[in-house]
């Protein structure tokens, strides 16, 4: 059999570890909820009316991901740097035009997570009708704890919280998902053949704002896990 050469040298596998395991859990796609706390959706000036709308979702390279406990650059080309405290989810099995009652059946386990964002760049974007890639799409930018391995369990409730340096900034309840955990994996499938290690980050709460060099993030989701991350200098 011949042997597959490369120019250079691959990529390796981004994966997380998994509590309890020796094996770590390879991370095929990160999924991202927009918009899905109605006090988030209201501070960032785009009220959501679930009646009429639908979930949206944006994308970023599993090369943006870091374990929590880690020293990320300050990004280049921004001044607001933001965090976002998220639950996360992670597939632990193929699934595509799934139902709400049979969601669960495709859930591995959880994870506490930050969406890292260049707010400026994504603002700048969304009000001129680009994509978000370069505020959103940010190295360094999906941090992720260890998982949780709760296969079948759907979270429905559960305090999610966010400091920096000791001061809460983010303080809400999982069960005030405008869209909740059976309703994503039940949407995000009817667009894609969702995988196994594919992780949906499914929205954070209010109260995000900026950090700076020198900051330290420490955030939870309520029976799930605590994350930690630290802001270092920009390069």
């Amino acid at each position: 059999m011949t042997q597959t050469t490369y120019l250079w040298t691959p990529p390796a596998v981004q994966s997380l570890p998994v509590r309890g395991k020796a094996e770590r859990l390879p991370v095929n796609r990160i999924f991202f909820v927009g918009r899905n706390y109605h006090a988030h959706a209201v501070e960032m000036g785009k009220p959501v009316d679930k009646s009429v709308e639908r979930p949206f979702y944006f994308t970023k390279a599993p090369q943006t991901l870091v374990e929590s406990g880690a020293t990320v650059t300050y990004p280049p080309e921004t001044a607001n740097y933001h965090f976002e405290m998220e639950l996360v989810v992670a597939i632990g099995a193929p699934a595509f035009r799934v139902s709400q009652e049979d969601a669960h059946k495709v859930i591995y386990g959880y994870a506490a997570g930050l969406d890292m964002t260049r707010r400026d760049l994504q603002l700048v974007a969304r009000d001129k009708g680009r994509p978000w890639d370069l505020g959103k799409d940010v190295e360094q930018s999906s941090v992720c704890s260890e998982i949780v391995p709760m296969p079948g369990v759907i979270i429905d409730q559960g305090e999610i919280a966010l400091s920096v340096n000791g001061q809460v900034k983010q303080k809400s309840d999982v069960n005030k998902l405008i869209w909740n955990v059976r309703e994503i994996i039940a949407d995000l499938s009817l667009f894609y053949h969702l995988q196994p290690g594919d992780l949906i980050y499914t929205g954070t709460p209010e109260g995000v704002g900026a950090v700076v060099a020198g900051d330290s993030i420490e955030g939870h989701v309520e029976g799930v896990a605590d994350i930690t991350l630290n802001v270092g200098p920009a390069e």
